[in-house]
């Protein structure tokens, strides 16, 4: 299995995902199909991601313009945006388990924000609001464990007092027994077959299990340990 997931496609002072257009090269060839779902803007979000990838000679055809895309791709790139928009879209289409075929069958998959909630086995560590509400919060399941992408760490100096991150994550193992990777902005998960690896700017991770204090992940850190877990949630959705 071949996956990419990106924490972010936008990193300060840079264009829509140059930070990241050297691990994309790595994973793309000539062509890919684009999910643009999680946006309400889908022909505007596949030229977005087209223009991106411009300079790495990858021909980029949006899902919702052709009937049986995502069957015949050479590779499948989900983009950000709200997670249950997506979610919701790929289950009432039936494009979700296309995609999970595909992914399992080796055809490499990107996923960027939404599209890396995505890859693990539940949205129920997405940041977004449920702006629309799909049938489950089941997802592709490519990883066994949960992912929070943007991950922030808390700020003492803050004078919020809504949640933190890490508080919300720590409820979510209240009733949850399976792990959470929080990444930070401008780095990604990239899996190849059994191997796990956390790439991008050394700023790292940070990863979350039940009854234990949360672990700092730094980059270039094997993970591959997380691909072998056996994830246990609440199922009363």
């Amino acid at each position: 299995m071949e996956l990419l997931l990106l924490s972010n496609s936008t990193a300060p002072g840079r264009k829509y995902l140059e930070h990241a257009l050297d691990v994309l090269a790595e994973v793309l060839t000539d062509e890919v199909v684009f999910v643009p779902y999680a946006l309400a803007d889908h022909d505007g979000y596949t030229e977005q991601v087209r223009t991106a990838l411009e300079p790495l000679g990858v021909r980029v055809t949006g899902a919702h313009t052709a009937r049986d895309a995502l069957r015949e791709a050479a590779a499948i790139f989900v983009g950000g945006g709200n997670t249950f928009r997506l979610l919701r879209t790929l289950q009432l289409s039936g494009d979700l388990d296309v995609i999970r075929e595909r992914v399992r069958a080796g055809t490499p998959y990107v996923g960027s924000s939404a599209g890396t909630n995505l890859a693990g086995p539940s949205v129920r560590t997405t940041n977004d609001m449920p702006i629309v509400q799909p049938p489950s919060f089941e997802a592709l399941g490519l990883v066994p464990f949960q992912i929070n992408p943007h991950y922030l760490d808390p700020d003492p100096s803050s004078t919020h007092q809504g949640e933190t991150r890490e508080r919300r994550i720590t409820e979510f193992l209240e009733e949850n027994d399976v792990p959470v990777l929080g990444i930070r902005e401008g780095t990604w998960l990239r899996r190849r077959t059994d191997t796990l690896t956390l790439g991008g700017i050394p700023a790292g991770a940070r990863l979350f299990r039940r009854g234990s204090e949360p672990a700092e992940v730094a980059g270039g850190t094997d993970l591959s340990e997380l691909l072998r877990i056996t994830a246990r949630f609440d199922v009363h959705e």
